[in-house]
């Protein structure tokens, strides 16, 4: 028979009779659990340049580094050159014979701003080969050397190809692999993945395509994070998580960036077959992309991880046999202390029902033993939609609240100090979920309420299992956790110190799987995303609500004086939380102030139009800076003159005509006028540029088709094309356009060419201390463009 109804504040799964010891003893694990799993996540100490000679050291790697990102060393310019010249005469030293792979490498439809076209670089990609002893397959350990135009790039990838070349010192101090293992450090990935295009499509080496492990940077610090991986990764997870001594990594994290827009070098190997694993650190992102991006400005503990992880990575699958590594499905798997849990992907589905049947047999055991009813359990899974929907809210809300107060975080991936920001949304999700519980523990009750938020951990598995399988781990298995904790604390007598024990082992998973995901998340999207953060802290306050229950007195029968000092004390947690949001977000406004080592981002381009001898300033801040503000004044569309640009607006304002040459564009060959027509041309910047681009006026003509440097390039769907051409050579770009004129007249063409670096143009001032540069690929960027008619 059911158990009568107990008062609603006595429907606890755990009611010690001790309760301030139990909630002492119980916090205090989930701390320990908490800590332990942060401290998995801490990148290792640096090795010394002393080490052993068969382990990585982060400062031996450095030595590499220093160099590489001597100064900024874009694809095409001399200092990209120095750079390869490095990296040759360091793996000709350990016994290699380096080659360049000199070419132009470039994929249809990368163009930026155009409906149509190609973007394309000519390439300089250094190539090594440490050949195995019996071959079943090869490895590639990718990582490019070229920096963005604005910074040195001491991170990306500076870090990673440094990396690479102390990996290869320790592989060649050692016995041989099995396996062939290939260094490709790879040339003008910021511009267009191109070098990394190129190798994997044409390089002989890649033509029977292998394991890729690339490196990538997209900050100064935080641990290296394998994030992407090939699809039916199971084999190579099951070898990351045996081999790699650091293994941070989530299947969650893949399913996200799966359905981002974001690329890397892996792109370009993923689309030619290749399988492999991407990895990065990406804290610090205030200084990604920028010139604060310097070799002072690397971790060299996130460098070590690099190492370490790709040393153990490259011998191990150097050994395997690579044509016998299982493929199967997608894994899922995260990150404990002291390794990487991983399962089959198939179990996804089954775990999640799993976990609803639990939370339902819960839910069932406690109404038969008088924890709670179907109102008021009904009431519960309503009133969790609140702390659900609130925190993100809140969150958002606080972070508008602090940009208002500082418009330059606007343009920043992260603050330059992001701590004390990210603890205020960690606090003000808190001080949600405790006043939440507060107001609605003494009706509903601590039983429903706790069944109903193991109910929506449950149900939320299930869209994730459809939409992102590898991350329904997240609410699966706390769910599943907490309603097996939660039989077992029925199963006994909730006064018992069994039940004590049991939810808090339950809450523990949760902690476990969504502490370090929420401290991951704050890089990964940074404080403007903040929300996603506050929500899976909630989920994870939901999974130890039982836990969080024995915070406030037991307060069942109690009148008067008694209950109102019940009910103050279960308020002090919310309000302390809430003042914590408060304080932390106060602190972080008077740390992380700008200044002239954390500067304001501002961003300013020069366009030249050559047709009209008129000059513009340029800027894609919305709301401009007050730096930027003496440039720039009302929006403007530049696209129709300068495509490279696209169509948004920009701010745009008057700027001085600078003695400029224009692009020069020689008619070599035209089967015309009449008909379609074949014009064969050549692009010659008259300046040292960063690229070059021709565009078709579609007013005056068709593209069918178009081949440039040689290389047959796709013509989109649209009436716009575009060619962009980064590191032009000396001797300009040969294009060839078959074209259908409108009406039988003339072909307009429009040629421009872009370099990088406003200082000495007419009416511009450097900036002044605490003003800095935003980390964009068209920031500094000088435009001189002209038409010519055909």
């Amino acid at each position: 028979m059911p158990t009568p109804l107990q008062p609603p504040a006595e429907r606890a799964l755990a009611r010690p009779r001790r309760r301030r010891l139990a909630a002492v003893a119980a916090l205090g694990a989930l701390l320990a659990v908490g800590a332990a799993a942060l401290l998995g996540l801490r990148p290792p100490a640096p090795l010394r340049a002393d080490a052993p000679v068969e382990a990585f050291s982060a400062e031996r790697a450095y030595t590499h580094l220093e160099t590489i990102a001597a100064q900024t060393h874009v694809a095409g310019s001399p200092a990209a050159e120095r750079a390869r010249r490095h990296i040759e005469e360091a793996l000709r030293k350990l016994g290699l014979t380096p080659e360049t792979q000199d070419t132009v490498g470039g994929e249809a439809g990368q163009l930026s701003g155009g409906a149509g076209g190609a973007t394309l670089a000519r390439v300089r990609n250094v190539v090594a080969r440490l050949p195995g002893t019996a071959p079943t397959g090869r490895i590639f350990l990718v990582a490019h050397y070229d920096s963005v135009q604005v910074g040195p790039g001491g991170n990306d990838d500076a870090a990673g190809t440094s990396a690479i070349l102390e990996v290869a010192r320790a592989l060649t101090a050692g016995p041989r692999p099995r396996n062939d293992i290939v260094f490709v450090l790879t040339d003008a990935e910021e511009a267009c993945l191109c070098g990394a295009a190129a190798f994997a499509a044409d390089h002989p080496l890649a033509a029977d395509g292998g394991v890729v492990l690339n490196l990538e940077a997209r900050g100064s610090s935080g641990p290296v994070i394998m994030f992407e991986t090939s699809r039916r990764n199971a084999g190579l997870v099951d070898v990351f998580g045996r081999a790699a001594p650091h293994p941070v990594g989530t299947s969650f994290a893949v399913e996200i960036y799966r359905l981002l827009p974001n690329d890397t070098d892996f792109t370009a190997f993923l689309d030619n077959g290749f399988t492999g694993l991407n990895s990065a650190y990406i804290d610090g992102a205030a200084l990604y992309h920028t010139p604060l991006d310097t070799p002072a400005a690397v971790h060299r503990g996130s460098l070590q991880q690099h190492g370490d992880n790709t040393l153990a990575l490259a011998r191990e699958f150097g050994a395997v046999d690579l044509a016998g590594l299982p493929a199967g499905g997608d894994a899922t798997y995260f990150p404990v202390p002291g390794g990487l849990v991983r399962y089959p992907g198939w179990l996804t589905w089954p775990l999640t029902v799993l976990a609803l049947l639990a939370v339902a047999a819960l839910g069932w055991l406690s109404r038969r033993r008088g924890y709670l009813s179907w109102p008021r359990l009904g009431a519960g899974l309503g009133l969790v939609l609140v702390p659900l929907l609130v925190a993100p809210a809140g969150a958002y809300l606080l972070w508008a609240a602090v940009t208002t107060i500082r418009p330059g975080y606007a343009t920043l991936l992260d603050p330059y100090r992001p701590l004390w920001y990210r603890l205020a949304v960690l606090a003000l999700a808190a001080a949600v979920l405790f006043g939440w519980y507060a107001l609605t523990r003494r009706r509903t009750g601590p039983a429903a309420l706790a069944v109903a938020g193991l109910g929506w951990l449950a149900v939320l598995g299930v869209p994730l299992a459809l939409l992102a399988p590898g991350g329904a781990y997240l609410t699966t298995l706390p769910a599943l956790a907490g309603a097996v904790a939660g039989l077992t604390a029925l199963a006994v007598r909730a006064e018992s110190p069994v039940a004590v024990v049991a939810v808090t082992a339950g809450a523990a998973v949760g902690v476990l799987l969504l502490l370090p995901t929420v401290v991951l998340l704050f890089p990964a999207l940074g404080m403007a995303m903040g929300a996603v953060a506050a929500l899976v802290a909630v989920l994870l306050g939901l999974a130890a609500l039982p836990v969080l229950d024995l915070l406030h007195p037991a307060a069942g029968g109690q009148r008067g004086m008694a209950a109102l000092r019940a009910r103050r004390a279960a308020a002090v947690p919310a309000l302390a939380a809430a003042l914590g949001t408060v304080i932390c977000a106060g602190v972080g406004l008077a740390v992380d102030r700008f200044d002239a080592a954390h500067p304001v981002p501002t961003h300013l381009m020069y366009a030249l139009d050559a047709d009209t001898g008129t000059a513009r300033w340029l800027s894609a801040e919305t709301d401009p800076q007050p730096w930027t503000d003496r440039y720039v004044d009302g929006p403007a569309r530049v696209g129709g003159q300068f495509p490279l640009l696209g169509g948004e607006p920009l701010r745009a304002g008057p700027a001085q005509p600078a003695a400029l040459p224009p692009p020069r564009l020689d008619l070599l060959t035209d089967t015309g006028p009449a008909g379609p027509r074949t014009l064969r041309v050549r692009l010659l910047p008259q300046r040292p540029v960063r690229l070059a681009t021709l565009g078709v006026d579609p007013a005056t003509a068709t593209v069918r088709g178009a081949t440039v440097a040689g290389r047959p390039v796709e013509v989109g769907a649209g009436t716009d094309f575009s060619v962009v051409f980064h590191a032009p050579p000396p001797e300009g770009i040969e294009i060839e356009l078959r074209v259908e004129p409108v009406g039988g007249g003339a072909v307009r063409l429009r040629a421009t060419d872009g370099s990088d670096g406003l200082t000495g143009l007419p009416g511009f001032r450097p900036r002044p201390p605490g003003v800095g540069v935003v980390g964009a690929h068209d920031s500094e960027l000088v435009l001189v463009t002209r038409t010519y008619t055909l």
